[in-house]
């Protein structure tokens, strides 16, 4: 945990900033006209960038922004051997879920030289000394985009082949000396039928790593869309007996629905508490922020809290999401004081 009380942070992703997207894009359509060196340049001045917004805003441990990604968790599948794309189901209309980019095995997956992360950490310490954190999607969740093809049978088949390349990431992310890992598994949430087995996975990813883990389950925001029925109720007591020092969960754009349940965690499991809305454009006044810090600790200990977005800020434009982490740090300052722990 970071030093402060009631540490504000982020989940993992901000927004790009608006040249680095047209960035992004020109590379896409047109990877012939930039060079490693340019790429390099252009990621390394966006993290700086990025870095800047969160300790400005006056966040207490912040993340790189996920700037090497593309749409949360996309960017991992280029690291994986034994793919091949899929042509996308929709391309027009609303945009949801059934327009992502999906793949198909063709081979055993490997990942020979890892899934990046680890390049990502030692770039974002170049930059800041301040506490961070670093996000990685988990197995099932990245099993989410993959069809096994003739390779895997069905979905956990492919989760199956993924723990091992993840949990060997996680590995080498504390042998780098991260102190707080994030495995995002929001999957977990939108298919809460099968805790033994979810569990299960959790316990064999996270096994061995010499780190704080955090385990973010919110309910999917790719293109600011929901994915699953919005409710932890299905995910409890079974989650309490999760492998994870933290869960991170999302309340804001439930208007704090369900925030009792955190009172059936055990007293050693840690929450982080999505606060502000990423879905709104409307920008959440700190003292609603203290509010809603003061509900939840009717149910948990200051000790045991930090306070988030619902989910990461990659589909929130960047001036909206510079303020909803400010309102993030300032409502958390005036707990803070209210307690006398300012």
């Amino acid at each position: 945990m970071a030093d402060a009380l009631l540490p504000a942070t982020v989940i993992g992703s901000w927004s790009f900033p608006g040249w680095y997207e047209k960035f992004v894009q020109d590379v896409k359509e047109h990877p012939e006209q930039f060079g490693p060196v340019d790429r390099e340049e252009a990621v390394r001045d966006a993290v700086r960038l990025v870095v800047d917004d969160q300790l400005r805003a006056g966040l207490d441990r912040i993340t790189d922004g996920e700037m090497q990604r593309v749409d949360f968790n996309l960017g991992f599948y280029e690291y994986l051997g034994g793919l091949e794309p899929l042509r996308k189901a929709r391309h027009w209309g609303a945009p949801a879920h059934d327009q992502r980019d999906r793949y198909r095995c063709i081979a055993p997956l490997t990942a020979p030289d890892g899934l990046g992360v680890v390049t990502e950490y030692h770039r974002l310490r170049e930059y800041v000394t301040a506490p961070v954190k670093t996000p990685v999607p988990g197995p099932f969740t990245l099993a989410g985009c993959i069809d096994g093809g003739d390779v895997y049978a069905d979905r956990r088949s492919v989760a199956e082949a993924l723990i091992p390349i993840v949990a060997a990431e996680l590995k080498a992310l504390a042998a780098a000396g991260v102190d707080f890992i994030q495995i995002d598994e929001p999957s977990f949430a939108c298919h809460p039928d099968a805790p033994d087995y979810f569990l299960d996975v959790v316990a064999r990813t996270v096994e061995g790593v010499d780190a704080y883990i955090s385990m973010h389950m919110c309910f999917g925001n790719y293109r600011a869309r929901a994915v699953g029925r919005r409710s932890y109720r299905p995910l409890f007591p079974h989650i309490g007996r999760a492998k994870v020092d933290q869960l991170a969960l999302e309340f804001a754009s439930r208007e704090m629905s369900e925030v009792e349940i955190l009172a059936e965690l055990p007293e050693g499991m840690d929450v982080a508490v999505g606060l502000v809305d990423v879905k709104n454009t409307w920008v959440e006044p700190a003292e609603l922020v203290a509010d809603r810090i003061r509900q939840v600790l009717r149910y948990v200990a200051p000790e045991r809290v930090s306070v988030t977005p619902d989910c990461g800020f990659s589909q929130t434009s960047r001036h909206i999401a510079v303020g909803k982490a400010r309102a993030l740090a300032e409502g958390a300052a005036l707990v803070r004081r209210e307690l006398g722990r300012s």
